[in-house]
């Protein structure tokens, strides 16, 4: 299993797989070929249905034209293999000849991979790669999930979740203070602002409840404008994790190790999920995006509140659990609708799940390892059209209101 430097990515939204993978991508294609005198990029599947929504173009063309003219070409209907969002590159010299192709997929979190394996892969640093297995450890030990992390990481890993964690914070910061319309052809006004200053007006358990919708929308919005934002495991699930955490920071005074300790734990959740299973909105659909984000933000909740090793996996499982079978049905194309409200949504989710779980003793039948197996084969049981092609669901047959 990777680091959870590959899990938690800084870079600019709307999408990972869409925006962020695509770019990584075209770099690595266009270090190879300086020389080239024109290239070629067909997008197939999922990126191709949705590319334009998301900037996918936009991210290749920026990256590719400032050394030769780029043509892209898409092929929505069209899917390889490996993977729903696949990529064919080529590089031409002046005479119209190839000088060479490349496929490649983005599989999630801005993460690429070839067809049967990773493309430039980094070691596997974590032995146990089951929650299950993780979990017998914390108990034989005493020790914590964060610090299995920091055992398998090194302590350097407290710097980079500390960048991590300032990222997170700014997104939160920004969203809070913008208005104004959102991208696209929706003309979708920002709301973060507006949850803000109505939560204020409230008592403590509704004020807490809109704080939390306030902070994961703003980043979420943040991330739908183009923004620098954190996967948490994905673009378009990025305010999950920030805006619970950013809440309870702001609520209980949590100390800045606190928070990283609870980022570290979040981290090795979303990473066992990407490990066994996807977190690829067009691979598994939403489950894997917002479902994972809730998990990983229940654990962190949980073990920011003192829950025991048995009761954060309790309150990660039911954070995934209770997003099984969920669609990734963009409208548009664009993470707007219903990426940003299922964010806010989901953060509350996380915040009830770390509170079921802390009345339990943390004994329950179905496991956080079952789960991720169950989302997996839900997530290769839903039809194409409900994952990321915005083909079904909430996008099918819509029309933009006048």
């Amino acid at each position: 299993m990777k680091s959870i430097r590959e899990l938690y990515r800084i870079g600019t939204g709307p999408s990972s797989s869409h925006t962020m993978g695509p770019r990584n991508a075209a770099e690595q294609f266009r270090n190879r070929h300086p020389e080239a005198k024109s290239f070629q990029v067909t997008l197939y599947g999922s990126l191709a249905a949705t590319g334009k929504g998301h900037l996918t173009d936009t991210a290749i063309l920026d990256t590719l034209e400032p050394v030769a003219p780029t043509e892209i070409i898409w092929e929505p209907r069209t899917f390889l293999p490996f993977h729903p969002n696949g990529m064919l590159f080529k590089a031409f010299d002046a005479e119209g000849n190839m000088l060479d192709k490349w496929t490649v997929f983005s599989v999630g979190g801005g993460a690429l991979a070839e067809d049967g394996g990773c493309s430039n892969p980094s070691p596997d640093i974590y032995p146990m790669t089951t929650m299950t297995e993780i979990l017998r450890w914390c108990k034989k030990t005493g020790r914590s999930y964060w610090e299995y992390v920091e055992q398998c990481e090194g302590p350097e890993i407290w710097s980079y979740l500390s960048e991590v964690w300032k990222t997170m914070k700014e997104a939160v910061e920004r969203g809070i203070d913008s208005e104004g319309i959102l991208p696209g052809p929706l003309n979708l006004q920002r709301k973060a602002y507006k949850y803000y200053i109505r939560s204020t007006g409230y008592k403590d358990n509704l004020r807490s409840r809109g704080l939390v919708f306030a902070y994961a929308l703003a980043v979420s919005e943040e991330n739908a404008a183009g923004g620098k934002i954190v996967t948490a495991p994905t673009c378009g699930s990025c305010g999950v994790v920030p805006g619970v955490l950013y809440h309870l920071a702001k609520s209980r005074e949590f100390s800045e190790t606190r928070m990283l300790h609870a980022l570290a734990t979040a981290g090795l959740f979303g990473n066992i999920v990407k490990e066994n299973a996807s977190i690829a909105g067009a691979e598994v659909g939403c489950q894997g995006e917002v479902g994972v984000a809730c998990a990983m933000a229940s654990a962190a909740a949980c073990q920011l509140f003192g829950g025991s090793a048995s009761q954060i996996e309790y309150a990660a499982e039911m954070g995934l659990e209770h997003h099984l079978g969920m669609t990734c049905d963009p409208i548009c194309g664009l993470v707007q609708i219903p990426c940003i409200e299922r964010n806010a949504y989901a953060a509350a989710r996380a915040l009830d799940s770390n509170i079921f779980s802390t009345f339990s003793d943390g004994n329950h039948r179905v496991s956080f390892d079952k789960v991720v197996q169950v989302m997996k084969q839900t997530g290769h049981d839903l039809p194409s059209l409900y994952k990321e092609t915005a083909e079904g669901g909430l996008a099918k047959d819509f029309t933009q209101m006048e």
